[in-house]
């Protein structure tokens, strides 16, 4: 039995009818997943590499870890508010550092961490040209970081950064938070969250090895 353990932040988390229809990646991620898999989501809404750390979340996952389990490690969007102490980090310090705590944590179990770097803010500019991201500096630190330390990643930022640029600004509301009175363009909607899940999927198929074969077969056998 292999179980994927997720920190991370509210664009992964499990939600309920109080924040409806809003759906986190992890929460559709076992689609995806083979039979035997299962995804223990502990990703939380607000938090960063820093606050999930410091309420002690780590700590619960660290408690529950085991050998050939596996640890995603999904975070950006909340490290970067600088006028929050309670969860900036600076990219390539301490957001570098409080990742390799999360590699460690998985490693001392014998576990498997991933990286995997935050999605796209859904912000266009007066002429319909998706806006600089405010992400990429994290994006390269974690990208170092997966090399320096030797961790598989998924670049689940490059992938959602393009999908939006081919959908354009009307045509991507419909994965986002961005309906009525509502102008969200962080959290997802259900197909949103399972078109971003579906693309970790091929990026851990990609891999190859113990982290394709989590993956459900792309044919599925019917029976009559």
């Amino acid at each position: 039995m292999n179980k994927i353990f997720w920190a991370g932040d509210s664009t992964v988390q499990n939600n309920t009818l109080a924040t409806y229809p809003q759906t986190g990646i992890g929460q559709v991620f076992p689609m995806y997943v083979r039979e035997g898999v299962f995804v223990l989501n502990y990703a939380k809404n607000g938090r960063s590499t820093k606050s999930f750390m410091d309420e002690g979340r780590l700590d619960a996952i660290d408690r529950e870890l085991g050998e050939g389990d596996f640890l995603f490690i999904q975070f950006g969007h909340n490290d970067e508010k600088v006028q929050d102490l309670a969860r900036y980090t600076e990219p390539f310090s301490t957001y570098v550092k409080n990742l390799e705590t999360y590699i460690d944590t998985a490693r001392r179990h014998g576990a498997y961490p991933v990286l995997i770097t935050p999605i796209e803010r859904r912000l266009f500019d007066e002429k319909g040209m998706l806006i600089e991201s405010a992400h990429t500096d994290y994006v390269d630190a974690m990208k170092q970081t997966a090399k320096k330390n030797n961790v598989p990643l998924v670049d689940l930022f490059s992938e959602s950064r393009a999908v939006l640029e081919r959908a354009g600004e009307e045509k991507s509301r419909k994965w986002y938070m961005f309906f009525g009175e509502k102008k969200d363009n962080t959290h997802l909607r259900y197909d949103g969250a399972l078109m971003y899940a579906g693309f970790i999927a091929e990026g851990l198929r990609g891999l190859g090895g113990i982290y394709a074969a989590l993956i459900e077969s792309r044919t599925e056998e019917t029976q009559e």
